[in-house]
């Protein structure tokens, strides 16, 4: 098959959920023998990459707006993939990108779209952005062959909302095998010890809600953390005000490192004493995979899909409540190391359920699905000639 891949930065990924799933995919894919086109946006991809891991990248202009980036963007990929690249079938990522579907749907391409955790949700969104994608979920199943998301519990929100049930695949994670356990280079460049931090790591916006996490962690005693930090990981575009207010609520045990990618990445998520993800959207947030897999008490929002996420292996706050409720999880997990033990263990096994390889599998089955349901199907019994009778015989 010829794969494109359109409504992700691009690859290769430095910046969230959807870019790490299209470099997964689109390695994964190319190894088993299909061609894979991603199209990159300039100001996130080089654009003297036109390869990587296999898949030929294709970038394109875009308006570097909040609101406008995404749409502008996935249009003119969407146009350029029905016009010049004609794959076999087009998978889209993001709800807000579904009437794009319809320019790939026109050119006789089979479409399907991965519409995430609906985005509508986030408070980052102003009233027309949100009925816009609103309108964008609804519509998405219609206007793709195919459409689904990453986890159960947005799939149960979506049929609630919209009255239409889509699949799920949820999103993999993978350790790299080269990286070396004991290193702590960028924990030295940061003033860290391994086990004296919490980690969190995410876009620097209000959904996923640093400041509720920094709040919490200003409420305990100094007597109490022991020296011990709290590392925010992370930015977002558009997004300046918001992380002044975050870092104005920061005292001094709290470190903003801005994004760690890499050996850096994993060094930070080895070494902490615990990782927290009060989010409260979206769907399988890869980060929170992650965690798990580097063996981490891991501490999440009660939001359900994190909670479907890890399962009995996480620790969970009430969201509702919000800081009060955080500030009694991290004080728990100060007071016992005994139980971090305890849920690294099980984030480890939990970690084992969740395989890149697997969700290309899934993701392989969907496409080829895709790609077979625009052919001619089956005769009907009667025309089909049997054994021994002459063809055209009443």
């Amino acid at each position: 098959m010829r794969v494109a891949i359109l409504g992700t930065r691009g690859i290769p990924a430095s910046y969230s959920g959807f870019e790490t799933a299209a470099e997964q995919l689109a390695s994964r894919l190319t190894d088993r023998g299909h061609e894979v086109v991603v199209y990159c946006r300039p100001h996130v991809v080089d654009r003297r990459l036109t390869e990587w891991k296999g898949a030929r990248l294709v970038h394109l202009p875009t308006v570097r707006n909040k609101y406008l980036d995404t749409f502008t963007h996935t249009f003119l990929s969407a146009i350029h993939a029905a016009r010049t690249v004609k794959p076999d079938v087009a998978l889209f990522f993001i709800a807000g990108n579904s009437p794009m579907c319809l320019i790939t749907r026109a050119a006789g391409i089979p479409t399907v779209i991965n519409v995430d955790g609906l985005d509508s949700d986030r408070s980052k969104w102003p009233g027309i952005a949100k009925t816009y994608l609103r309108f964008a979920e609804r519509n998405a199943p219609g206007w793709a062959d195919t459409a689904l998301t990453d986890s159960h519990a947005v799939a149960e929100i979506f049929e609630q909302r919209y009255g239409k049930r889509i699949g799920v695949v949820p999103y993999g994670v993978e350790e790299p095998e080269d990286a070396d356990p004991h290193a702590a280079a960028t924990l030295e460049r940061l003033g860290l010890e391994p086990r004296n931090y919490i980690l969190f790591v995410g876009r620097l916006e209000p959904e996923n809600n640093p400041h509720v996490l920094v709040d919490a962690w200003a409420r305990i005693p100094a007597a109490k953390t022991r020296g011990m930090k709290l590392v925010i990981v992370g930015g977002a575009p558009y997004a300046d005000e918001y992380i002044k207010q975050v870092r104005r609520k920061g005292d001094p045990r709290v470190v903003f490192p801005g994004y760690v990618f890499g050996r850096g990445y994993w060094e930070l998520q080895r070494h902490a004493y615990a990782f927290c993800a009060p989010t409260e959207v979206g769907g399988t947030h890869p980060v929170i995979l992650e965690a798990l897999a580097a063996g981490n008490c891991v501490i999440v929002n009660d939001h359900a899909p994190n909670v479907e996420t890890v399962g009995e292996a996480g620790i969970t706050f009430s969201g509702r409540e919000g800081v009060p409720s955080l500030a009694v999880q991290l004080e728990r997990v100060l007071e016992d190391p005994a139980l971090v033990e305890e849920y690294r263990a099980k984030a480890r096994e939990r970690a084992r359920r969740y395989s890149w390889d697997a969700v290309t599998d899934q993701y392989e089955q969907l496409l080829r699905r895709a790609c077979e349901a625009t052919g001619f199907g089956p005769l009907p019994p009667e025309l089909v000639d049997r054994p021994g009778q002459p063809a055209n015989a009443a």
